[in-house]
């Protein structure tokens, strides 16, 4: 039996999704001729058991690691847990509503799927992290087992335990993300241009203009550019 708890956010989830003009996947005509598809895409054979596996999105890298018989383990935001203890629904494949709620509740679930819905269509980048993580990769067999021991339930950070945290404690022994890195290097030479402090307060005084003088519009207006400025 489904939780109403859950039933209501995934609403008003789909609704403001539905609003952004955001696609959400859905199950429809032709989705058994796509799983087809996929699970004829993928070759198996050439990956290893303890093997780390990117698949590149538009905005970020998706990150398992390989089980072997065409499992991977890898990290999922998913709200679906704090509702129901149904293992068979958990299992099923996260939705794009699941997944952001879990984001925002920063609940994730460590857990095994299949080569194809892991990485659902993308292409596959093996070890490709090697080359640039300073430490040794593990042995396959160890990364696996640390991998396994670690599925079910855990806390979800975008910027300190994410996916790619997951896989790298597991390959070398130490939780990084350079994603995490990029974007936070990103953000401090945001600070660091000043001209973020004018385009701040004339965003604000624009706001003021838009939607008059009130303490929602006029603080923001005076503490963000005071902020940058300080930072900076």
């Amino acid at each position: 039996m489904k939780n109403p708890m859950y039933e209501v956010a995934s609403l008003l989830l789909e609704k403001l999704l539905l609003l952004a003009n955001l696609r959400l996947c859905s199950v429809g005509p032709g989705a058994e001729e796509e799983e087809e598809k996929r699970a004829s895409y993928y070759d198996t054979t050439c990956f290893k058991r303890g093997d780390l596996l990117e698949v590149p999105r538009t905005l970020f890298v998706h990150f398992g690691i390989y089980l072997g018989d065409n499992r991977v383990a890898h990290l999922m935001p998913d709200i679906l847990p704090a509702f129901t203890d149904e293992q068979r629904q958990i299992q099923r494949m996260v939705t794009n509503k699941r997944l952001i709620l879990g984001v925002l509740a920063r609940m994730a679930r460590i857990r095994v799927d299949t080569v194809e819905d892991f990485a659902y269509g993308g292409s596959i980048l093996v070890n490709h992290m090697d080359e640039a993580f300073p430490s040794k990769a593990l042995c396959g067999e160890e990364v696996a087992r640390r991998a396994e021991k670690l599925v079910g339930a855990t806390a979800y950070s975008l910027l300190w335990n994410n996916c790619e945290h997951f896989v790298t404690y597991c390959r070398y022994g130490a939780a990084v993300s350079f994603q995490t890195d990029k974007f936070c290097e990103t953000v401090k030479m945001i600070i660091r241009d000043q001209r973020s402090v004018l385009a701040s307060a004339l965003l604000g005084l624009a706001s003021i203009v838009c939607l008059g003088l009130a303490p929602s519009t006029t603080l923001p207006t005076i503490i963000i550019p005071f902020f940058l400025w300080m930072a900076g």
